[in-house]
């Protein structure tokens, strides 16, 4: 008999782990078992801190940068995103809009705590990134997943927003460049949103711009630039991605001013500030040299076109070329009938673990994505790296491919 947990909350009980998470701890596990793993399940920039954000950091602790700050974070690194939102998207906000928190992924929970109520509905379009869906359960909603085509590179369309709003939509998140697909969304297919949003004045959006210095083919463009949508936009964004600063843990929201202080409010009662050295080095990123960035934006591209080189024509394998961000997020149904311990591999879940065993390759399934017929492969990995990942990953298959056309 099964007993039934007693101090964990329902909450968590019904929460599903994060699979980025979960494959990321199973490659480790053999890899500290000595099996030689490459790991293409986590998006982690592979490169260094840059060293004049490394180096505000070192004078930060030597100036005692030591004791609690403000909530939402030092006034200057908040005027900072100021400059940043007037000078990058004509968006002209005060320093009382602006909340940094730990993580843009901490930035992202607040939001949605602040503003939703249970059974409010979120216009999720799909792929989106993993745990958006883990937040709005959190949150008492219910995600409206919106999901688009590959033929279209994933972008949804206008009109399949508007077919998914009810009266009970409060909220449309978003991201662009998004994780996992790599889509970026253009001016003028934001303007096509924003045009139906119009007609909804009471949806809030929430647009993740985290990947915005890893965009390929144009210029970033964000919702808030379109008319009518500057009151009722928030813009998450961090130094994750673009500064190589995973590890400081520092992101940052920009809302209209009664969401922010509603943030405020709540990150005050759970975490406070977030830590005032990484604050510091975030204004040396922001007010900085942006050639480390430029340097690792090529890098990611190279590298997205050689993985995207290496994979094509491999059976069944259906990917756009993605527009931003590192990774490929291709359509691999066509591969659960292949043979696998006796059986077809079924769904995206048993080709990830069928990867993970028999290519020594981590990817991730795409139902956590939103999208149950894809695999996520991220690119943040050597050139070397993805070349041989894409050498075992098409061995594995093309073995499995005989097996099935002898069987």
């Amino acid at each position: 008999m099964t007993k039934e947990p007693f101090w964990t909350s329902k909450r968590v009980l019904e929460l599903e782990e994060s699979q980025t998470l979960a494959m990321a701890a199973r490659s480790r596990a053999l890899a500290e078992q000595g099996i030689e793993i490459i790991n293409l399940s986590l998006g982690e920039p592979d490169f260094d801190t840059p060293d004049h954000i490394k180096a505000a950091a070192c004078r930060a602790v030597e100036d005692n940068y030591s004791h609690y700050t403000p909530v939402a974070g030092y006034a200057d690194l908040r005027q900072a995103v100021c400059h940043k939102m007037s000078h990058e998207l004509g968006w002209n906000v005060g320093p009382a809009q602006v909340v940094f928190s730990t993580g843009a992924k901490q930035s992202l929970i607040n939001i949605l705590l602040s503003v939703l109520n249970p059974g409010d509905e979120v216009l999720l379009p799909a792929p989106y990134w993993v745990s958006y869906a883990g937040m709005i359960q959190m949150a008492e909603a219910k995600a409206v997943v919106v999901v688009g085509s590959p033929a279209n590179g994933y972008k949804v369309l206008p009109e399949q927003l508007e077919a998914a709003i009810t009266p009970k939509t409060r909220l449309l998140l978003y991201s662009s460049p998004c994780n996992p697909s790599g889509a970026a969304y253009h001016a003028e297919e934001l303007g096509a949103w924003a045009e139906v949003l119009r007609r909804h004045p009471g949806i809030l959006v929430v647009s993740d711009e985290i990947y915005e210095h890893i965009r390929f083919e144009g210029t970033h463009a964000s919702i808030v630039q379109q008319e009518g949508m500057k009151d009722r936009t928030v813009v998450v964004n961090g130094m994750s991605k673009g500064y190589a600063m995973t590890g400081w843990r520092l992101g940052y929201a920009v809302a209209p001013p009664e969401i922010a202080e509603a943030c405020v409010k709540l990150q005050g009662q759970y975490t406070s500030a977030t830590c005032s050295i990484a604050q510091r080095a975030a204004l040396a990123a922001l007010s900085g040299t942006m050639e480390p960035t430029y340097r690792m934006r090529e890098a990611f591209r190279q590298r997205r076109d050689l993985f995207y080189q290496a994979l094509q024509g491999l059976y069944g394998w259906e990917c756009p070329l993605p527009q931003g961000a590192f990774y490929l997020f291709p359509r691999i149904s066509d591969w659960f009938n292949l043979p696998w311990r006796g059986e077809p591999l079924g769904h995206a879940e048993r080709v990830a673990e069928f990867l993970l065993e028999e290519a020594r390759v981590a990817t991730v399934a795409g139902d956590a994505f939103g999208c149950p017929d894809c695999l996520r492969l991220s690119t943040a990995s050597s050139e070397d790296k993805l070349l041989e990942a894409a050498r075992r990953i098409r061995t594995a298959i093309e073995e499995r491919l005989v097996e099935h056309r002898v069987g």
